[in-house]
């Protein structure tokens, strides 16, 4: 079965506004660092980028990885516009956010089929998600994301489970997030 995993990047001079309520914090540098530290983790899977910028290409290229530009304003909207193209390629992905503090095992462990859902360490929110493509499922981040995303799996009637417990429950949100990089 072929795998590839997503990874969704904002501009980094754009990105992490609660960070950048902290002065001292060179929060592009940080975010960078975090997206790179994914997309290494994510090796040797196929790694593609979806942003709305084009001047992450750069980075992209910088790291050997696909970017997929997508016009879409919203996480949801780009997620679900890459979703749709990327089928036609893979047999599942991994959409795996780029802010993850430990990402390691990414690219070298086997999920199981379905959909899993790998939870924020607040249990709210959606960190990765692994799907089989050729879905009708709609991505629903934001507050809350996973329970809604839950839904989704309940409504496709496809095999789910969700992991409280993974690594990459943590994510970098808020300044006190950086203390444990």
């Amino acid at each position: 079965m072929s795998t590839a995993v997503v990874v969704p990047l904002k501009r980094f001079d754009r990105a992490k506004s609660r960070l950048r309520n902290n002065p001292d914090l060179d929060v592009a540098t940080i975010v960078e660092e975090l997206a790179r530290g994914v997309i290494v983790s994510a090796r040797p899977r196929p790694v593609i980028i979806v942003s709305e910028d084009d001047e992450l290409a750069a980075f992209a290229t910088s790291l050997d990885v696909e970017l997929l530009l997508s016009a879409s304003t919203t996480l949801n909207e780009a997620l679900q516009t890459a979703y749709q193209s990327l089928s036609e390629r893979f047999d599942r992905l991994i959409i795996a956010h780029g802010d993850l503090r430990s990402p390691d095992g990414l690219g070298s462990f086997e999920p199981e089929p379905g959909i899993t859902l790998f939870a924020d360490h607040h249990g709210e929110g959606t960190n990765v998600i692994v799907i089989p493509t050729k879905l009708d499922f709609h991505f629903a981040y934001g507050p809350g994301s996973l329970d809604r995303h839950l839904d989704e799996a309940r409504r496709l009637a496809v095999a789910h489970r969700v992991d409280l417990a993974s690594p990459w429950r943590f994510d970098v949100d808020e300044p006190d997030d950086l203390a444990n990089l």
